[in-house]
């Protein structure tokens, strides 16, 4: 996410950070580089001109260029900035007081809309309320049947308009929207989801359609999906629906992908609509919370340790306190908490948006092949399943034969087997180290500087 912007970003403040002593030209040459990473981000430039003299105001001071550690003060200073010009705290949804609440998603053609709809009903299933979905897309051929078939695979009820299907005529989405909010208070939906029909490009009628759907079910947030991909341009779109409909929010898609920035950075500042979610892939788990101060870090290369800890949240780990117990016990580590400990990891996606939200990514995505990893990952847990219940126990039971066994019945080979023995005899004795007296005391002081 965003790697190109991260990496310019890096050598910019490398310069500066470790520095004893900086002067304003120190600071005005990093300067420079961020503005060119800005650009080349496709930030508006205008923008680029404000940010760079916010920064160029706090960083030159003397409380800064005199204090015992200079580098990092601006590039706090740069942190600090960055999440002012996205909106500083992450902007929660508007929740009716009467149900149901009515989110409306608009959005040109091709932007992630429909799948967007399912992302959200996923959402708001984790929280157990009960969601309608309304497949007011009539114009888009299959649209209707996407949302459908969204819907079936989340077991949740898609609203359409069955008999305009059945004569093949395309429905009115006004009606659908309607009818769909009527049926959300008659069966006691606590969501309506409605997802309304785009263009290729923005036109008067599109306009006009959803300003009347708008108008008639009177939505609790006006959502525009926008293709974080299109960088500048999805922030002019981003302004012209505003202008014309009114949002409330924006659902920026595809950012797993080579987004360069510029819509992250700058749509909050060009339209004053905060990003309130950020599509990571097509999975319909794949749908994030968009914090600004976060996305600063990632792009800092700080990681996003606070995310990285909702996935695990959300992957159940915390449920299982007894075992992460027994894990930091290396005496009482077996094959068994080792094979969990990687299933649990691969529920929380994949594994290189993992590594995207660790500190210092750059060094890590250097060293880790992710497809790699995927298919490393897979084989450890079936040599693991391969071996009898006492042998997952007591590694010294593994002898030559056993492993010959092993090796057939996960389909894998000998020294990949000796290879997780050595792992996992690596993991405990750094387990070990890390609960002795001396371990503790790092692992503490760790907490604190996370803290």
């Amino acid at each position: 996410m965003l790697e190109n912007i991260s990496r310019r970003f890096d050598s910019a403040l490398r310069k500066l950070r470790g520095r004893g002593v900086l002067n304003e030209q120190d600071v005005a040459t990093s300067l420079k580089e961020i503005r060119v990473a800005l650009l080349e981000a496709d930030v508006n430039f205008k923008i680029v001109k404000r940010i760079i003299e916010q920064i160029r105001g706090r960083a030159v001071g003397q409380d800064v260029l005199k204090s015992l550690t200079p580098g990092h003060q601006v590039v706090k200073i740069v942190h600090e900035t960055l999440t002012e010009l996205m909106g500083s705290n992450q902007s929660p949804l508007t929740v009716a007081p009467n149900p149901p609440t009515i989110i409306m998603l608009v959005g040109l053609q091709g932007s992630g809309k429909t799948t967007s709809a399912g992302k959200l009903a996923r959402h708001f299933q984790k929280q157990n309320k009960r969601v309608l979905l309304a497949a007011a897309d009539t114009r888009r051929p299959a649209a209707v049947q996407q949302l459908v078939s969204l819907g079936a695979t989340l077991d949740i009820s898609v609203h359409r308009d069955g008999t305009a299907l059945e004569s093949g005529r395309s429905g009115d989405p006004v009606e659908i929207c309607q009818s769909a909010v009527v049926r959300a208070k008659k069966e006691l939906f606590d969501v309506v989801l409605l997802d309304t029909g785009g263009r290729l490009q923005i036109d008067e009628s599109l306009m006009q359609e959803l300003v009347n759907i708008r108008d008639i079910v009177d939505p609790s947030e006006t959502l525009l999906v926008a293709d974080a991909m299109m960088g500048q341009e999805a922030v002019s779109i981003a302004d012209q629906f505003n202008q014309q409909i009114g949002l409330t929010g924006v659902v920026l898609t595809k950012m797993e992908g080579d987004a360069r920035g510029g819509a992250v950075l700058s749509i909050k500042e060009a339209t004053g609509k905060p990003i309130k979610f950020l599509g990571v892939g097509e999975k319909l788990d794949a749908l994030e919370l968009f914090h600004p101060d976060r996305m600063a870090s990632r792009i800092l290369g700080m990681g996003d340790v606070l995310s990285l800890i909702d996935k695990a949240r959300e992957a159940a780990i915390h449920d299982d306190l007894p075992a992460a117990k027994k894990v930091f016990r290396p005496d009482a580590l077996t094959f068994e908490d080792f094979a969990e400990q990687l299933k649990q990891i691969t529920k929380m996606g994949p594994l290189e948006s993992i590594v995207d939200m660790l500190p210092g990514r750059k060094i890590l995505k250097d060293d880790i092949d992710v497809n790699a990893d995927k298919k490393a990952i897979s084989r450890t847990i079936a040599i693991v399943n391969s071996m009898t219940v006492k042998e997952r126990r007591d590694h010294s039971l593994l002898s030559g034969s056993r492993k010959l066994r092993i090796a057939a019945g996960s389909g894998t080979s000998v020294q990949e087997v000796n290879r997780l023995v050595k792992q996992f005899l690596t993991a405990k004795k750094m387990l070990k180290k890390m609960t002795g007296r001396k371990g503790q005391g790092q692992l503490q002081m760790m907490m604190r500087q996370l803290g």
